[in-house]
């Protein structure tokens, strides 16, 4: 039986006033897979994604990585296997390359190292060339910033992408790359995996072989 890639059992989280805002969720993720989680504005999905990523505390439940809980000692080690994109990518001042070589600079990446040649490569299957590295972060476009963040993710060799609504708002052109540079990670490596929170029909076709739905911070059925 294959080992999941991340395994959730049963989070549960409260916001203010106790407020639930998980309820006994629980997903699992084998290597190779591509989930979307859909879900109303509100029904949990974000919440969902922060727990996932440890970002955000759960009150109840259990996170498992390759078949282990995920204790608090793991969680750089965890981050760096699992990584979480945003829909509005937080970039430092500077250029591209300066962003893309800020990570390795951090102990939970000391294994790995810059690779100018491979991001001018994934760089190409967007339509870009060298001299995008040169841009100054406060030039670019929404869109031509989550390039960046899905760049600077994917360089590190994660096991799995998180990725929170990371199109919404785009023009098709940005879209389309966003998708691409996922599509080709995934392609180099067929145990990787991705968990997509999409609220476009044809991104979840395109995107996803698996979809969970989230209504009120619980799962429920496709309607």
């Amino acid at each position: 039986m294959t080992t999941p890639l991340l395994e959730a059992r049963n989070l549960h989280r409260t916001g203010d006033g106790e407020t639930p805002l998980l309820t006994d969720v629980s997903l699992r993720v084998d290597p190779g897979q591509r989930w979307a989680i859909r879900g109303s504005s509100g029904a949990g999905k974000t919440v969902l994604m922060r727990a996932l990523a440890l970002l955000d505390p759960i009150d109840a439940g259990e996170i498992h990585f390759h078949g282990k809980p995920v204790a608090n000692t793991d969680t750089p080690r965890y981050r760096s296997r699992v990584v979480y994109l945003q829909q509005r990518p937080t970039l430092l001042e500077g250029t591209v390359e300066e962003n893309l070589q800020l990570p390795f600079q951090l102990r939970a990446h000391d294994e790995h190292q810059y690779d100018r040649d491979r991001i001018i490569e994934l760089l190409s299957h967007v339509g870009r060339d060298e001299s995008f590295l040169t841009r100054q972060r406060e030039h670019l476009s929404g869109g031509e910033a989550q390039i960046v963040a899905v760049l600077r993710a994917i360089q590190l060799n994660p096991q799995l992408l998180l990725l929170d609504e990371p199109t919404a708002a785009l023009d098709a052109d940005s879209v389309h790359a966003v998708e691409s540079l996922v599509t080709d990670w995934l392609a180099e490596d067929n145990t990787r995996a991705t968990v997509w929170v999409t609220h476009d029909d044809a991104q979840t076709q395109r995107m996803s072989d698996h979809i969970l739905h989230l209504a009120g911070g619980r799962v429920v059925k496709k309607p």
